[in-house]
Order: C-alpha cells, then sequence, then structure tokens
C-alpha cells in the first residue's frame, strides 16, 4: 500500500518533469525553425545584393560576369567542340610600346610567350602595321590609341573583372633589357615569397634608377627594405614607409590577382602619368606591406632610360639633355618631354590632395600601418577643431 501511495504520489511530479521536457524540445526546434528562416532571408538578400536590378530579366545561370584576353578560333574541329576550355596557371603582361622600341620589345616577348603568358602591347604611337613582321605578332593582343600612357591604358582595357583568371599581371614599360631575368623562375619566387606586389630588380649599371631600393643586392634573391643613412631620406630598421620598405616603381610593377584588383581602383581615371601612386601601392599589399612588397635580386633586368612616348621623330635622348632652339629667335623650342613633366607634377599634387581629402571624408578609415596612424588622428582632430 505504501509503495502504491508513492508512485501516486510521483506521478504529478513527472507529468510536469515531462511538460517541461517537452517545452524545452518545442522551444528549441522553434527557435532552430526560426533561425534557419532568418539565415534563408539573409542568404535570399545577399544573393539579390549580388544579383543587381537590371539583370533580373536573366536566370542566373546564364550570366558571365567575367573575361579574359585568351584568344579564341573561329571555329573548331566537331571532337573538340564540347570540350570546355580551362585556364590555370596564367599570367599577364601588359606593355605600352612605340616602333621605335621594337627590337627591345621582340626580346622582352620572346622571354615571356613560351613561359604561359598572356601579352598586351598598348600601341601609343597607332603604329600596329610595323609589327605583324615578328612571328609572335598574331599570338598577343594589340591595342592602339595615340600619345597615351601605360596607367590610360590600364585604367581602361585591364579591369579586373577582365583579368581574373590571371595569377600575375606584369605591368611594364618597354624600355627593360631581359637578358638577366627569366618570367617562370620569377613567379616561382614571388609564389614562395609570398609576394603581392613586387618588381625585378635593376641592375646598377642601368642607365637610369629612383630609388635605390629598387638597385639589385647581388647577394640576395629578394629584399624588402633599403638602408639609407644619408640624404634626405633616410632609411633604418626602424622605417615602416616608403621609399625605405613596402615600395615598387611605377616602370616594373608586378601584381597578384588580388592586389591587382585593389591597385586599379587606386588609379584614378584622369591622372593618366600615375605620379604618386608607388607610394601608395602598399596599402594593396593584401597585408603588411614590408611584408608583402618586395624587389626580387636574382630575376633582375636594365633599366634602358629611352623615353619615346611624346617624343618628336626619331630623338630618343631625354627630355633634359635636349635643347632644341628656333633659328629666327634663338629661344629653346616648344619640348613635349618637359610639358609631360609639368603635367606628371600637377598631377602628383592632385592626387595628394585627393588622398588626404579621402582620409578626412573617410571616418571609419583606419591607417593599417601604425606609424601613420597618428598623423591620421592629428589630421582628423584638427579637421573637427577647425
Amino acid at each position: 500500500m505504501g509503495k502504491s501511495s508513492l508512485k501516486m504520489k510521483q506521478l504529478p511530479f513527472m507529468a510536469v518533469v515531462c511538460t517541461i521536457m517537452l517545452f524545452v524540445v518545442y522551444r528549441t526546434i522553434k527557435y532552430q525553425y526560426y533561425q534557419e528562416e532568418i539565415d534563408k532571408k539573409w542568404s535570399i538578400q545577399e544573393e539579390e545584393k549580388a544579383y543587381p536590378e537590371n539583370l533580373k530579366g536573366l536566370p542566373r545561370g546564364i550570366i558571365h560576369a567575367t573575361s579574359d584576353f585568351e584568344l579564341r578560333p573561329l571555329w573548331l574541329p566537331s571532337s573538340l567542340r564540347s570540350k570546355v576550355s580551362v585556364y590555370s596557371n596564367r599570367n599577364l603582361l601588359a606593355v605600352p610600346v612605340g616602333i621605335e622600341q621594337k627590337n627591345n620589345v621582340d626580346a622582352m616577348v620572346q622571354k615571356f610567350l613560351p613561359d604561359n603568358f598572356t601579352i598586351i602591347l598598348f600601341h601609343y604611337d597607332a603604329n600596329v602595321d610595323g609589327w605583324w613582321d615578328l612571328n609572335w605578332s598574331s599570338k598577343v593582343i594589340h591595342i592602339t590609341a595615340q600619345n597615351q600612357t601605360k596607367w590610360w591604358f590600364a585604367k581602361r582595357f585591364l579591369h579586373p573583372d577582365i583579368v581574373s583568371i590571371y595569377d600575375y599581371i606584369f605591368l611594364w614599360d618597354e624600355d627593360l633589357g631581359v637578358e638577366h631575368f627569366s618570367p617562370s623562375r620569377y613567379i616561382e619566387i614571388v609564389k614562395e615569397e609570398g609576394l603581392q606586389i613586387s618588381q625585378p630588380a635593376l641592375d646598377p649599371n642601368s642607365t637610369e634608377i629612383h630609388h635605390r631600393i629598387t638597385i639589385r643586392a647581388r647577394t640576395k634573391k629578394v629584399h624588402r627594405r633599403v638602408y639609407e643613412l644619408r640624404g634626405s631620406t633616410r632609411c633604418s630598421d626602424a622605417s615602416k614607409r616608403p621609399p625605405c620598405t613596402g615600395f615598387v616603381e611605377g616602370m616594373a610593377p608586378v601584381f597578384s590577382r588580388s592586389a591587382w584588383y585593389c591597385t586599379w581602383h587606386l588609379i584614378q581615371n584622369d591622372l593618366v602619368h600615375g605620379w604618386g601612386v608607388d607610394m601608395k601601392i602598399g596599402y594593396c599589399a593584401q597585408g603588411d606591406r614590408t611584408q608583402n612588397v618586395g624587389v626580387v635580386d636574382s630575376e633582375y633586368v636594365v633599366h634602358k632610360g629611352i623615353q619615346t612616348l611624346g617624343s618628336s621623330g626619331h630623338d630618343t635622348t631625354k627630355a633634359s639633355k635636349r635643347r632644341r632652339t628656333t633659328p629666327r629667335q634663338g629661344a629653346p623650342a616648344f619640348d613635349q618631354r618637359i610639358e609631360i613633366r609639368r603635367q606628371s607634377t600637377w598631377e602628383l599634387k592632385v592626387f595628394k590632395e585627393r588622398w588626404n581629402q579621402a582620409i578626412a571624408e573617410d571616418r571609419s578609415w583606419v591607417d593599417p600601418f601604425h606609424s601613420d596612424r597618428r598623423s591620421t588622428r592629428q589630421r582628423r582632430n584638427s579637421d573637427r577643431i577647425s
């Protein structure tokens, strides 16, 4: 009798426990369902954001948002038509060229073409016909626009969606000697070193060297900084800013796909000479510019310093040494190279102003490099006070 009464007393307790457990299970299932619905809702919203309104008329599967510079045949044998072309481990070389640099560009292309490179020649003198006698000419892309610069071409024809299949983008000048340079070995080194932005070192005997960090160090494979204790720019281990570290020059930069995506957005559409970009390019290094930007010493080039864009006729002498005079008055004649330099200097001033204005307006932006944060905060504080 005692046992049965004890069981009777436990029944209400068990019923309460079961009810609580069922309630907990119910709430848990309901919460999970609610969370799944929220996730679905956010997923749909994210998809809608990536699916622009002006594409709503197309089914998603038909949309191809990227392209490339790979040449396609007009027809294929029937046995190959169903095969999908997959491009992997491809790289891109883009060079502004003039017919007067034909021999040098020929040597450059013959170095790059066998190493799985797609090549674009930007003809700034509009002379394309003069290149057809070279056996590789039909294998490269030719784009022409009279008297336009490398950065003008790059901004308009190297959009990230167009070059997305290429692992590395080489945006080089035409006057680089490549006798001591191997493109394939260079790619191996930048991958090993984790360099997002790089350039080949310059032979110390190059005609023009503007920054000491670009000079080849004979005993190194790669260097990321330079030491300079004299002159206006002092560089030491404590230096964190270009041109002491995190710097490559505009004549021969090499970008990873991610770094180029950022750099393309940094290039100003109307500032065609690109002055000032090299000093800010470290912000596109996808991390620490003192580590992800470097100069490759073991694969180096010779900068010949031959300026042909903007020169007159076959005179390729540097503007600083060319002093033509008018026969009647004896005064210096109009010199395009001098005018180009004046334009470049003005563009540099404008670029700096835009950079500072962008920092002042973007309150959420924080300079990722420690040495610059204090000056950034001070500038913003002074803006508030004024």
